[in-house]
């Protein structure tokens, strides 16, 4: 089975963000939808989504013509909840802020897919079957028993092209939590992985807590004793209605999914700098290795099969729709070395990979 897989897609509710960012600034975008093909009947549609690389793309342009690097920033300060889709939703009605949060991470994937990871919410220390995952975390982000941790996966390396993502994400995400509390004081700590930047002064300027850099993810840390405090716009009825129809469409999502896609999905996040195992994917998609095996035998497979087919096909699409170098690719992938990535990239394509990039210009 040949895998089609992409670095990702999302939908056009993050250029809605944009957009309302640009209109905050004053500076005109109908040159730049033009030269993308985005009109307003695609924006109004719920279904309809931009592929992560041409989301960078038009992010890029947006910083070159409003001369904002920090212009991430600005999304972040415009972003309300309904721009989260479903997740959003959920998390507008829902009873407390853990809950809220909850929702967050948990359906971001109906709104958004990245190879490269998913975000994650939990609560320090929390008990259960990943009790000694977040006990570690716990200690890897320096949060307190009975915090609560909002993290976004990491995009490095960092170029031009994608610090606006992450600066636009957790501060929208702060955005988000304050509005749905109405006030400014459950946020700990916003922490990026990321060395400060030129402008790190805009962040202390916007964020109302500490702000870190060079951290060992990109997250937010939201204080224990406000995880329980309501949501002024609660309402269980609408939770509960909204809950049911995410959670069909999100069963929607993993049954459209073969096994060996599951599996992809998995190996995605875990190829960053080194080759995962099945016993690291098998821990993934929560599952014993054997049983991992067997279902990939079952749809005519095997674990190295899907792996070496992930590779190439997230290889494609690095070279073809990235500005990433080819040592950058070549670690993302899990490659020792940028010569082992070349010598793989022209078996798979019959093609040296800065000549491919050159042709599909």
């Amino acid at each position: 089975m040949v895998l089609i897989m992409k670095l990702g897609d999302i939908s056009v509710s993050y250029i809605e963000i944009m957009l309302k960012a640009m209109a905050h600034l004053g500076v005109e975008v109908d040159e730049i939808l033009d030269k993308y093909s985005i009109d307003s009947t695609s924006l109004s549609s719920p279904d309809a989504r931009v592929s992560i690389p041409k989301f960078m793309r038009l992010g890029h342009d947006c910083i070159q013509a409003c001369g904002l690097p920090w212009f991430g920033l600005v999304m972040g300060e415009v972003t309300r909840a309904t721009n989260l889709g479903i997740a959003g939703l959920l998390a507008f009605s829902a009873q407390d802020l853990k809950q809220a949060c909850e929702q967050i991470a948990s359906f971001e994937l109906l709104n958004k897919y990245n190879s490269r990871g998913q975000s994650q919410f939990f609560v320090s220390q929390a008990f259960g079957m990943e009790q000694d995952k977040y006990l570690a975390l716990s200690r890897e982000y320096g949060v307190e028993q009975g915090q609560g941790v909002l993290m976004f996966y990491s995009i490095k390396p960092y170029n031009d092209y994608n610090y606006f993502v992450v600066d636009s994400v957790l501060s929208g995400w702060c955005q988000v939590i304050q509005a749905l509390i109405g006030r400014e004081d459950g946020i700990e700590k916003v922490c990026f992985e990321f060395p400060a930047p030129v402008y790190a002064e805009k962040y202390h300027e916007l964020f109302n807590c500490p702000v870190l850099f060079e951290q060992a993810s990109n997250y937010i840390v939201i204080k224990a004793e406000a995880l329980a405090w309501s949501c002024i716009n609660r309402s269980a009825p609408t939770f509960e209605l909204l809950r049911r129809g995410a959670d069909e469409e999100l069963e929607k999502v993993r049954l459209g999914l073969s096994f060996h896609e599951k599996v992809s999905r998995a190996i995605g996040p875990l190829l960053d700098g080194s080759t995962p195992t099945l016993e690291q994917v098998s821990q993934q998609l929560n599952m014993a290795p054997w049983t991992v095996r067997r279902k990939l035998v079952e749809e005519g497979g095997s674990f190295q099969q899907t792996l070496n087919d992930t590779r190439r096909t997230l290889a494609i699409s690095y070279v073809q729709d990235t500005a990433l170098t080819l040592g950058e690719i070549a670690y993302l992938l899990g490659f020792g070395s940028p010569t082992a990535f070349q010598r793989a990239f022209k078996r798979w394509t019959g093609e040296a990979p800065g000549r491919f990039r050159t042709i599909q210009k």
